[in-house]
């Protein structure tokens, strides 16, 4: 509880979800490698006018099968408005990532997976909605060389008063600059979640970092492009990940 407390406050110092395929907020179609882990210690938030808002805590993925990974996020949420910040359970995540299709060398057929994420009602109502959601996205990517393109997308279903169902999904371009180094850019968008709400776009850049062979340094960051004043005015993501 302490360490997360204390990564908390330094997201409140740095400024200010999560995701989906760290650090972007536009998933990729590669599962976890069967009987491996990847473990993400994250922070990762939004910044409005007044308020910056998030979660920080643990995105855990394992590698049950061939071509099939299991998800949960176990994030605490945190929200700083007025001088004032309140700290509280996030919302729990759980889901799976199955890869359907394998992209071919000298073709165009690309990697293709089903990402079903259940969100839980484990946060307090001033966090996040007290209902069950489920986002159904698929998501494709290609290699080219050093070049990796991904992106896809889906449907959120998002019961509640004043709530409404939406679309989000963005699209990726990344590079293996040297063999540690990985950097990338995405645009992302989603329409609106509410009834008074508005659709958001929003573009990041971001970095991989393989410091050790078990551990990576993961970054991103961004501004809002579209209804940014009310929605986003940026967002960022940092992440310590372990490979086992």
């Amino acid at each position: 509880m302490r360490l997360a407390l204390a990564v908390l406050a330094a997201a409140l110092l740095l400024g200010s979800p999560a995701q989906a395929g760290p650090p972007y907020i536009t998933d990729d179609p590669a599962p976890t490698e069967r009987g491996h882990w990847e473990i993400y210690n994250f922070v990762g938030g939004s910044h409005v006018a007044g308020e910056t808002a998030g979660e920080g805590g643990l995105d855990l993925n394992y590698g049950a099968a061939p071509d099939l990974q299991l998800t949960l996020v176990l994030p605490f949420a945190y929200d700083r408005a007025d001088g004032n910040t309140d700290l509280g359970l996030g919302v729990v995540e759980a889901a799976a990532k199955l890869k359907v299709m394998h992209q071919r060398a000298g073709s165009w057929q690309p990697d293709v997976a089903v990402f079903p994420r259940l969100f839980l009602p484990t946060a307090e109502a001033k966090f996040a909605s007290r209902h069950t959601t489920l986002l159904l996205p698929v998501w494709l990517g290609k290699d080219f060389g050093k070049w990796s393109l991904f992106g896809g997308g889906g449907w959120q279903l998002n019961p509640g008063d004043g709530n409404r169902d939406f679309w989000t999904g963005g699209v990726a371009v990344t590079r293996q600059v040297t063999e540690r180094l990985n950097l990338g850019a995405e645009i992302s968008h989603r329409s609106a979640d509410a009834r008074e709400g508005r659709a958001f776009s929003g573009v990041n850049l971001g970095m991989v970092y393989r410091m050790t062979d078990h551990w990576s340094l993961l970054a991103s960051a961004g501004p809002g492009i579209q209804n940014a004043r009310t929605e986003g005015r940026y967002d960022f993501y940092v992440s310590l990940k372990a490979d086992y």
